[in-house]
């Protein structure tokens, strides 16, 4: 445990130093007569740790002093126009009807600078990871106040201190960024282009999110729902999703491998740090993919407790090395994520077990719960709402989460060769993620589905997490956790061997799993599949614009226009065609404004369209339209 109290020592000591700056007079003193204490009284074990402890606590103070407030920007701010250039450094964020750049400035008006700059630009043209821009525009700083939120104090936790605002933009050149990561972002576009290309909407955008943390396409409605049913954390690939990943895949691995050999263990951290790299390797999924891991190898030497010293390390050299992560919520998700699953999971799978549910289904059931309590208060407090069905929803979602990944993954990859090949696979991919959108989307309907909390205040916080804390050293205390902490993960094992033995005795059971898949798809087939013999028009709500969907009495497909929205219309389109259409007989522009053509880019990305129409000698154009 001493490591855990060094490690806590250096966080505080940050914390305090951000709050209290420190002057390096008066610390040094102080952290050397802690240290010559320390080692005068050396052998006795507390002076010793608590000297130590003091001498990291004032480090960490000075550390945090250490950190620029500023970079070369700012003093540009206000000053009318500008040229800056400089490289999209993250993945951009397309949204409806814009796209947020972060890029790295190598230049300010021909003079060399550096810094990071946030630019908010059109939806298209497209930018990629990696190009080479010259934006030109006023620099502003970022707003204090944004519904509540402290904007600026965000970006500046991320070392931005300036933004740009529909700047004119020149992309001087491409493949700028370090190549492995250039790489990443590539195959990972790929990948999202394959999955909307081969699953009609929502579904293309549910499982873009869930596989690869790609957010902007999914649409509004949806989005909400998760949210409403506390399962919005199944979108956003942070500490918390990671988690409950890894539990689901740590529970499939034991189920299928057994734990008598290694198996089981690589195969989860492959899996793990496989889909962290789907997921773009982000710095906070990479910090979350560190934290789950070190929680998966503690597990794996059965000593799961001491996954407590090792994250606690973890944390505080990350935050030695980078102390603004401290107020980043990627980082306080993923380490009070883990820590749930450390302390709380051993619990709540104990006493699963006691209903003599199935293994695989307690220790996924056990994941989501440890991670889930652990993170609640953070949630409230950030999020303004706590899910009142956050619990049964998740794990009625969570059924699907392990076929969703696979099945994606399976339809990215293979679309990235053969579209028409994905496409039959992603009709079983279809049905899961039809399931889980279906279970969101009935949780959040109910009324008391979720409770807005804004305006909470930080001691609810504290006071949750010390009754929980008081709770976990109570129970430990008391022994009520003796059989857990003993077995560690070892206890989840109980009754894997004989189920294992028994598989080959329920094959028969499990061959009518794809029979079943089967006689759905045909049912939900006919189902939605268009009448014949009738002409239909179908106004699309695309929002502040014009679509429209013809089906002709033979069964073809004519779209007029577009809208303003990409994300509308594709999920207009997928709700109005059967989920195996793909192709669109004709797409007919009837003008080029934005409100009419923009929507036509991502229809035209994702379905196969036979003709275009569109009328000769436009006298206007648009970037869409471009």
């Amino acid at each position: 445990m001493a490591l855990v109290y060094l490690g806590l020592a250096l966080v505080v000591g940050i914390y305090f130093g951000s709050h209290f700056p420190l002057p390096l007079t008066i610390a040094l003193p102080i952290i050397a007569a802690a240290l010559f204490i320390a080692l005068l009284w050396r052998k006795n074990r507390s002076i010793l740790l608590g000297g130590i402890c003091i001498a990291l606590l004032l480090c960490g103070a000075l550390r945090y002093g250490a950190v620029p407030t500023g970079d070369a920007l700012q003093p540009y701010i206000g000053k009318g126009t500008v040229a800056i250039t400089g490289v999209v450094i993250e993945e951009p964020e397309p949204r409806d009807s814009s796209t947020k750049l972060i890029l790295s400035a190598r230049g300010i008006n021909g003079e060399e600078v550096s810094g990071t700059l946030l630019v908010r630009t059109t939806r298209y043209p497209v930018y990629e990871y990696g190009d080479l821009l010259e934006v030109t525009g006023e620099l502003e700083e970022p707003p204090e106040d944004l519904d509540g939120f402290d904007y600026r104090a965000y970006l500046a936790s991320q070392g931005i201190y300036s933004t740009m605002y529909y700047p004119d933009i020149e992309r001087e050149g491409s493949g700028q960024g370090p190549q492995p990561f250039q790489a990443i972002y590539s195959f990972r576009h790929r990948m999202g282009e394959a999955l909307g290309a081969s699953l009609s909407e929502p579904q293309g955008s549910l499982a873009q999110g869930i596989l690869l943390g790609l957010r902007h396409n999914i649409p509004s409605s949806l989005y909400e729902n998760f949210r409403d049913s506390g399962t919005a954390h199944l979108l956003a690939i942070s500490g918390l999703h990671m988690a409950i990943v890894a539990g689901i895949l740590l529970s499939v691995a034991v189920w299928l491998f057994g734990r008598r050999r290694p198996t089981y263990f690589l195969v989860t951290l492959g899996a793990l740090w496989g889909y962290a790299v789907l997921a773009g390797m982000s710095p906070s999924v990479m910090r979350a993919a560190i934290m789950v891991s070190l929680f998966l190898f503690a597990a794996y030497v059965g000593r799961q407790r001491s996954g407590i010293t090792a994250l606690a390390f973890a944390a505080a050299i990350m935050v030695a090395i980078d102390p603004q992560i401290l107020w980043q919520v990627s980082f306080q998700l993923s380490f009070t994520a883990v820590l749930g699953l450390i302390l709380l999971t051993p619990t709540f799978q104990q006493w699963g077990r006691m209903t003599g549910a199935p293994t695989i289904l307690v220790d996924s059931f056990a994941y989501s719960l440890g991670a889930i309590v652990a993170t609640l208060p953070l949630v409230a407090y950030y999020f303004g709402y706590v899910s009142l069905v956050g619990l049964p929803a998740t794990f009625l979602a969570l059924l699907a989460l392990p076929a969703i990944i696979v099945l994606s993954a399976l339809v990215g990859l293979i679309g990235i060769l053969s579209v028409p090949v994905a496409q039959v696979i992603g009709w079983v991919d279809w049905l899961f993620l039809k399931y889980m959108a279906t279970v969101v989307q009935g949780f959040a309907a109910l009324p008391w589905s979720s409770m807005g909390v804004g305006g909470m205040d930080a001691y609810w916080v504290w006071l949750y997490y010390g009754v929980l804390g008081g709770t976990i050293w109570l129970g430990t205390r008391m022994k009520r956790l003796s059989s857990s902490t003993k077995g560690g993960f070892r206890g989840a094992s109980v009754g894997l061997s004989s189920l294992s033995r028994k598989l080959s005795a329920k094959s028969v059971k499990w061959a009518l799993i794809p029979l079943l898949i089967i006689a759905i798809l045909i049912w939900t087939a006919a189902a939605v599949a268009p009448g014949s013999g009738k002409l239909s028009v179908s106004f699309l709500d695309v929002g502040q614009g014009d679509a429209a969907l013809i089906t002709t009495p033979s069964g073809q497909y004519i779209l007029v226009d577009g809208g303003p929205s990409p994300e509308k219309v594709a999920y207009e389109l997928g709700e109005a065609l059967p989920f195996w259409e793909r192709t669109i007989d004709l797409v007919v522009l009837t003008h080029a404004h934005d409100d009419h053509v923009s929507g036509l880019v991502e229809v035209l990305r994702r379905y196969e369209v036979e003709q275009v129409l569109y009328p000769e000698g436009i006298d206007y154009t648009s970037n869409a339209y471009s």
